[in-house]
């Protein structure tokens, strides 16, 4: 009896035990919880309601130039938002990298003032196993100003919301220990003169919610003294051979740079040298039917010692202009491997109701790129911003062109500017004159203005030229804050000869670059030809339709022509476009694209509603539509 009463007393002490410990257990992570939730009560995509904070966004960041070794720095970061002149913080709570202040999935919702600072701080230890390597850190692309601090140290300074820089923090690490991570942005948006595409402070119409600091991934890498930066290839499908240039950090005498391209594994070509080109046999080429990649491996090798590995891939493609006779004359039209291809594809914002200019995660990076390709385009004009390169990358594995624009450092002269500084006001403000060929006209911009955007658009072309699917460069989109146009033609061709260079967007043209581009709403319409260039349809169409629960503004928004009823009202008019669009493509139309992938904050003239939700057509109708028009060239 004594033995069973102790049983009994045993096994509720351990009841007890497990039920604190679960309890214990349950506070912690509803404590953890609590750190992170989205802000703010507008629409969301379905990824957004899964967001793990302990494990966002990790994916390796940089396709084109992959280590084994890495250690990502998304999560919670603490942040403050204190007065511009500030030169330090107390943590007001947690924001959750890589999504920029004023998204929902930061978790903080807050607009940023060109007078404010925003911090960022967090913690981390370096792998025991990087013992003896200099440690690299890197972030993708913070908007706009970025100076960052190591324990306390200052470490450098970067301005350019859209692209990669990099800090090699190894002089600033501790022996052991925890290590502490600091980041103070500045960001004017449209207060000054930065590129900065269609954020507004104050958003309406075509113009949306402002983004402001870390919005892509924070990653660390170990490396040795001597490492691989970067490399690129550049494919000649007319010689069959790929140049590849490597880019290397601290090369020693008598160290070889070792370069290989395999097919799936199996090796075709390889050689020796920093510059080296291979002859690649019964070269296999890339297009949106047959997006052939190959791998590429990049080695340094010392004394019989290979000291640092990259793998890559690249694809062989040429994209180019050729004459083409029809029965209606003689046309420029654009060549892919030296065969005429009519592009078509959607205006694609890049835009997210939860996440603003940072998808919730991968798969839906992805999913907007495989629904264009299922609606029967094979083209995406990006439009004046850029993504992150696994969004590049996906394009190349999918098989879909692109054209990449610059973002814009002005807008239209007829919009509403409240607030910004008349200086600012003057320089940005600009006459689009709608596709005219008549007295094109250049905005007032000062030289430090010029000056940056040649430095951020350089960074970019360069940053972003070996993803294939590229093909077009546009460095101005219907005027807004362009300058010197013939100049910043030749330096795009200067930075990258081997894409097209579409001059302006819309309209206001020097008759220069490759591409005279007309936009035209709601309809298509080409008001203008010059046999001398390709002649595009760079934007139409806006059908607008409203899909209740599924907008921005409570079911308050707009379309080109005004809001469709229904569905079926909607489509009619797309298939009526399209059958229009192919008349236009045998009198000289190159390309055409469509406004556009997904309504955006007030614009309902989306293929899809903006939370990605609902696809507004039949994705059957539109794929026939839109198949019919490219083959009708």
């Amino acid at each position: 009896m004594e033995k069973h009463i102790q049983y009994h007393i045993i096994m509720i002490r351990r009841i007890a035990v497990t039920f604190a410990l679960t309890l214990l257990t349950f506070c912690a992570i509803a404590a953890g919880k609590t750190k992170w939730m989205p802000s703010g009560d507008k629409i969301k995509t379905e990824w957004a309601e899964n967001i793990d904070p302990s494990n966002v966004w990790a994916e390796y960041p940089r396709p084109q130039m992959v280590r084994d070794n890495w250690l990502n720095l998304n999560g919670l970061w603490d942040y403050a938002i204190t007065p511009a002149e500030a030169e330090t913080f107390e943590p007001e709570g947690s924001i959750l990298v890589p999504f920029a202040v004023e998204s929902s999935l930061s978790g903080v919702g807050r607009r940023l003032a060109d007078n404010e600072a925003l911090w960022y701080e967090r913690t981390f230890r370096v792998p025991a196993d990087w013992k003896g390597s200099n440690v690299l850190l890197h972030f993708d692309a913070v908007d706009w100003q970025a100076e960052v601090w190591v324990n306390g140290n200052r470490i450098g300074c970067h301005q350019g919301g859209y692209t990669q820089f990099t800090f090699d923090i190894t002089p600033f690490l501790r022996k052991s220990g925890k290590q502490t991570l600091r980041v103070k942005v500045l960001d004017a948006t449209d207060h000054s003169y930065q590129p900065r595409g269609k954020q507004w402070t104050k958003p309406s119409g075509i113009w949306y919610t402002p983004v402001s600091g870390i919005w892509q991934t924070v990653w660390l890498e170990p490396v040795g003294r001597t490492y691989i930066n970067g490399y690129c290839a550049v494919s000649d499908i007319d010689a069959g051979k790929i140049n590849v240039k490597v880019d290397a950090e601290a090369l020693r005498d008598g160290d070889v740079v070792s370069v290989r391209v395999a097919d799936k594994g199996k090796v075709v070509a390889s050689a020796e040298g920093c510059d080296v080109d291979l002859g690649i046999p019964g070269m296999k080429l890339w297009s949106p039917e047959t997006p052939f990649l190959y791998d590429i491996e990049v080695s340094v090798i010392r004394n019989g010692r290979e000291i640092d590995r990259v793998k890559g891939y690249t694809a062989c493609r040429k994209i180019s202009v050729m004459d083409v006779e029809s029965v209606y004359g003689s046309f420029k039209r654009m060549a892919l491997n030296n065969k005429p291809l009519f592009q078509f594809g959607p205006l694609d914002q890049g835009w997210w109701p939860d996440g603003l200019y940072t998808a919730p995660c991968d798969e839906a990076l992805k999913f907007d790129i495989v629904k264009t390709k299922e609606f029967g385009f094979n083209m995406i004009r990006k439009h004046t911003k850029v993504e992150p390169a696994r969004w590049y990358w996906w394009c190349d594995v999918l098989g879909i062109l692109v054209w990449q624009d610059m973002p814009a450092i002005g807008d239209n002269a007829d919009e509403v500017r409240s607030g910004r500084p008349a200086e600012v006001v003057r320089h940005q403000s600009h006459n689009w004159t709608r596709d005219s060929f008549l007295n094109p006209t250049e905005a007032d911009i000062p030289e430090v203005w010029k000056q940056n955007y040649y430095r951020e658009w350089g960074e970019i072309i360069n940053q972003f030229k070996c993803f294939q699917s590229i093909v077009v460069w546009v460095p101005f989109n219907e005027a807004w804050g362009q300058f010197d146009t013939k100049k910043v033609v030749e330096f795009t061709k200067e930075q990258d000869p081997t894409r097209l260079v579409n001059e302006s967007s819309g309209g206001n043209y020097f008759f220069v670059g490759d591409i005279i581009d007309i936009h035209h709403y709601p309809q298509p319409r080409m008001s203008a030809f010059e046999s001398k260039f390709c002649m595009v349809l760079g934007e139409y169409g806006g059908i607008g339709r409203a899909v209740p629960g599924h907008t921005w503004f409570n079911g308050e928004g707009w379309g080109y022509g005004g809001l469709k009823d229904d569905g079926a009202a909607a489509q009619e008019t797309y298939v009526r476009f399209t059958e229009m669009l192919k008349t236009y493509v045998q009198t000289g139309c190159a390309a055409a694209v469509y406004t556009q992938t997904t309504d955006c904050e007030g614009e309902l003239n989306g293929l899809m509603t903006y939370d990605r939700k609902v696809i507004k057509f039949d994705e059957k109708t539109l794929n026939a539509a839109n198949t019919e028009v490219i083959d009708s060239l």
